[in-house]
């Protein structure tokens, strides 16, 4: 919040008024002639400083009518005058300047015409000296006022050019985001999606060869179909997001990616050869969609990991549902060991990233009795929209 707008300005304008009424408060005790009339002016006029910022054309014409009265019955002389200056101040900082020009006017003529009624016997010459000196100090606080309204002015106009910088620049990284976004997509759409395409069609014709000469069809020929099938699916959604600019913010294209679909996943991996268990305790409850599509995703890589480099281990995936986490953890009893620990890959990458964007733990590493371990706990209290 800006100074203007916050509560210390005001709490030291109050400071002020009350400063300004103790001074003239005490300024009419010690001026001969004054009275209680004069003392009222004085903490009126002092008091009404307080709103100088907030209603300055108020606070101007209070100060004045009051020092004026001040001024007629106790001729106090340039003390007086104080409040009424940081009036004007206040009223041509807020762009008043004709208002704050007339009270001037009528403030400073008043008690010229005052002074020169009552300067019978008085020096002249320092009428003269101290009406310009009233006069000086008016101008002054006039254009101490404009020079600080100018200011003003100009920090607003700057603190706008940055507000509209930093929004030009943020719709520049999205429009640059976007079309890097069409780029990949255009790039996934001519390779990637090209070869998957091949792979699906020839597994496709080798099993409907095999059927047609009564073959058994192996099932590592059946995994390969049913895996380029859903490759292609998820392949077509991540195009869908990625030339689907409000898509892009959302939850992403693993809309089939759950742990409803484990027991699939874990035939497929069984089909290529791979002895894989499935273990799930605790009650099964409703879980966050990115949690729910994290754990999908780490057992499926912990379970490409298993078939690429554990050279022919079993793997075992246990879901332990709990009140505050999910907690997935994939052994294996292949060959890796704490003495020569496997170099972490694009997956556990992966892995780690999923799992830190949603505020949990992963540990991945060789099992003192042989094998690797990945352990994912997830909070379920959590989601990415909720995460800095």
């Amino acid at each position: 919040m800006s100074s203007t707008h916050g509560w210390r300005p005001y709490a030291m304008d109050g400071a002020l008024a009350a400063v300004v009424a103790v001074m003239l408060g005490a300024t009419v005790l010690v001026t001969p002639g004054s009275g209680a009339l004069d003392l009222v002016a004085v903490l009126t006029g002092s008091l009404a400083l307080a709103a100088w910022r907030r209603a300055p054309v108020a606070a101007l014409l209070v100060t004045t009518a009051c020092m004026l009265v001040f001024s007629v019955h106790a001729h106090p002389g340039p003390p007086a005058a104080f409040p009424v200056l940081v009036s004007v101040f206040g009223t041509v900082r807020a762009g008043h300047r004709l208002v704050a020009a007339l009270a001037s006017a009528v403030f400073l003529g008043v008690s010229l015409a005052v002074s020169l009624y009552t300067a019978a016997g008085q020096d002249a010459q320092d009428l003269v000296q101290r009406t310009t000196l009233l006069l000086g100090w008016f101008l002054a606080a006039g254009v101490a006022a404009t020079v600080s309204r100018h200011r003003q002015a100009y920090l607003e106009q700057a603190e706008q050019r940055a507000v509209e910088a930093e929004r030009t620049r943020e719709e520049a990284a999205r429009r640059r985001a976007g079309e890097e976004r069409l780029r990949i997509a255009r790039e996934l759409h001519d390779s990637l999606t090209h070869s998957i395409s091949i792979i699906k069609v020839q597994a496709g014709v080798a099993v409907h060869l095999a059927r047609k000469r009564g073959e058994d069809v192996p099932a590592a020929l059946l995994a390969i179909q049913e895996a380029s099938g859903d490759a292609m699916r998820e392949l077509r959604a991540t195009l869908e997001v990625l030339r689907d600019q409000d898509a892009a913010t959302g939850p992403g294209p693993d809309l089939d990616s759950r742990l409803d679909r484990l027991d699939d996943l874990v035939r497929r991996a069984r089909s290529t050869g791979l002895p894989a268990t499935v273990t799930v305790s605790g009650v099964r409850q409703p879980l966050p969609d990115e949690v729910d599509r994290a754990a999908y995703r780490i057992v499926q890589e912990a379970l490409t990991n298993v078939s690429r480099h554990a050279g022919g281990a079993g793997a075992a995936v246990r879901i332990e549902y709990g009140g505050a986490e999910l907690v997935v953890q994939v052994d294996d009893d292949g060959l890796a060991s704490e003495d020569t620990p496997p170099v972490p890959g694009v997956g556990l990458l992966g892995m780690r990233e999923r799992v830190t964007a949603l505020g949990g733990r992963l540990r991945a590493e060789p099992r003192p009795e042989g094998g690797f371990t990945v352990r994912a706990e997830l909070p379920l209290g959590r989601t990415l929209g909720e995460t800095s």
